[in-house]
């Protein structure tokens, strides 16, 4: 047999042997467990990512941390996580997706094992690298192997849209689930958690599908690999550094310079290798790099959405962290029930209906939300939220399927790394972007007023530093003949002024994906056939 796909551009019929590497054990409820198995993966791996927040003020007090050591817990597993999804989807391509998959299943568990019996902060550093290595083999493949297992596009689309589904759930159950874990059974018991689950996966795995030996032919592209690691992961700190105010810093700016060699160095590298990492190819498709784009632009809003009006509810309005966290809830649950919805929908109405449905309603919302005030009633902004939350549900399992369907099987495994990596940078951009233009114009308004007030040069910059520090707390130092509520009145209406800028810059991001999408992309991805 041989499989046939039209050219994107010259719009002949190509040949090619028949690549896919992973095939149910029968037509039958195997799929189903197949399915299973990928989203109890990937649940995992959301559920650790968001859950170890929690916990992070007991592994302090428990291991004696200091600030610097609990930024590690957190970058041991992001930085592996960001930096080899690369990696670990080629190595899907040419040594099979499965086998790939299990390592890194495998290894995350032990990991997950050492995590919960570590003795001291050393060892639990460590695990958590190894758990990111294994992280980064699970999200990428697990998508992979899905689309594998559902050749049928209408098929495809549904599997994806619950696929997508469960990853919002263990986003939004982590901090829920991950804090009841941590209050009763201890911070231990958030990473043992992972162990029963994937000894559960293995089973499910090893039942679900098998390997189908007809592996590629390439070599491996040794410095390409290396280059797109190290552009990657130096490229991640920097990002989390800056979102922390330190762009500046001597650090941030010989990272983004070690980033930028990197990346030109893989560029140099892969359009002279006979077997990139990236094939040529896959860049120059329109549609998979206009879908990358635009799901970058998704996870860009609502990265820094989530992130700056979590800092507007607890600081400028005074809810507690649980109550910002219950807060946040209805918009949630929109963006799991618009998930489940959008396999659905795409595969009755077409994949690019509900992305620009998606995007228009996410728009509408948050340009709705710059009518945010200091003194905004949480029931004024409610149902913006959940509009926001269902639009973007909305757009993650088509913009997911659409990615996979538009490149060539013997490619899924690399376009699945790719589009996980946007979506890893897309949030992580969001953040860094959006919270550095909200400091700055914080930090604007806020020394006009203090200029004002002709305070002291040294006050107004350790103010100016941790403006948000003196909404709880008032120095003793600030001069009596300086009203605490004006001052706490001025840092609010500075973080507002920049609350709204930012909102203005996601609905720019917003709009230029339903651009993208009505412009570039067709109504209709031809499915794939074989003969």
């Amino acid at each position: 047999m041989k499989q046939i796909q039209h050219s994107k551009s010259s719009g002949k019929m190509t040949h090619y042997p028949p690549p896919e590497q992973v095939m149910p054990m029968d037509r039958g409820g195997t799929k189903a467990i197949a399915l299973a198995a990928m989203c109890l993966a990937l649940f995992m791996t959301n559920f650790d990512g968001t859950s170890t927040d929690v916990a992070l003020p007991q592994i302090q007090k428990s291991l004696g941390a200091n600030v610097a050591d609990i930024q590690w817990i957190l970058n041991a597993y992001h930085l592996p996580v960001a930096s080899l999804l690369l990696a670990t989807g080629k190595f899907g391509d040419l040594y099979g997706r499965r086998r790939i998959f299990l390592s890194g299943l495998i290894l995350f568990t032990v990991a997950s094992a050492i995590c919960g019996f570590a003795p001291n902060l050393e060892v639990l550093i460590a695990a958590r690298g190894l758990q990111g290595i294994g992280a980064a083999a699970l999200i990428p493949l697990s998508l992979t192997i899905v689309t594998a297992i559902f050749p049928d596009l209408e098929e495809r689309t549904k599997a994806i849209g619950i696929w997508s589904a469960v990853s919002a759930l263990a986003m939004v159950a982590g901090p829920g689930l991950g804090g009841l874990f941590v209050d009763v059974l201890g911070w231990q018991s958030i990473f043992l958690f992972n162990v029963p689950l994937g000894v559960i996966t293995l089973i499910m795995t090893c039942r679900g599908f098998k390997e189908n030996q007809n592996f590629t032919t390439q070599h491996l592209d040794l410095p390409g690999l290396l280059l797109s690691i190290v552009a990657i992961a130096s490229l991640t700190w920097a990002l989390t550094d800056g979102s922390n105010g330190a762009w500046l810093s001597p650090h941030t700016i010989a990272l983004l310079g070690v980033s930028c060699f990197s990346f030109l160095g893989f560029w140099i590298v892969e359009s002279r290798s006979t077997h990139p990492i990236i094939p040529l190819p896959l860049l120059r498709n329109q549609t998979f790099t206009v879908i990358i784009i635009t799901q970058t632009l998704v996870f860009f809003t609502s990265g820094g959405l989530f992130f700056i009006l979590s800092i507007f509810l607890q600081n400028v309005q005074g809810y507690s962290a649980v109550t910002t966290g219950m807060c946040f809830l209805p918009m949630n649950g929109a963006i799991i029930v618009a998930a489940f919805a959008s396999g659905w929908v795409a595969a009755r109405l077409g994949w690019r209906f509900p992305i620009i449905s998606g995007l228009v309603m996410a728009t509408i919302a948050t340009l709705a939300l710059t009518n945010i005030s200091v003194n905004t009633e949480y029931g004024e902004i409610l149902w913006y939220l959940v509009l926001s939350g269902f639009g973007g549900g909305l757009t993650v399992a088509p913009l997911a399927s659409g990615a996979m369907n538009s490149v060539l099987p013997i490619q899924e495994g690399i376009a699945s790394a790719v589009s996980s990596i946007s979506i890893q940078f897309g949030g992580i951009l969001g953040i860094a972007i959006q919270g550095t233009i909200l400091s700055q114009r914080l930090d604007s308004i806020l020394r006009q007023s203090l200029s004002q007030w002709n305070l002291p040069s040294p006050l107004q910059d350790r103010i100016a530093a941790e403006p948000l520090h003196y909404l709880t707390q008032i120095s003793q130092d600030i001069p009596s003949t300086i009203s605490t509520l004006a001052l706490q009145q001025e840092i609010k209406n500075g973080f507002v002024s920049g609350l709204h800028i930012t909102l203005f810059v996601a609905c720019l991001a917003l709009i230029l994906g339903i651009v993208l999408m009505l412009v570039l992309l067709p109504s209709k991805l031809k499915q794939r056939s074989q003969v």
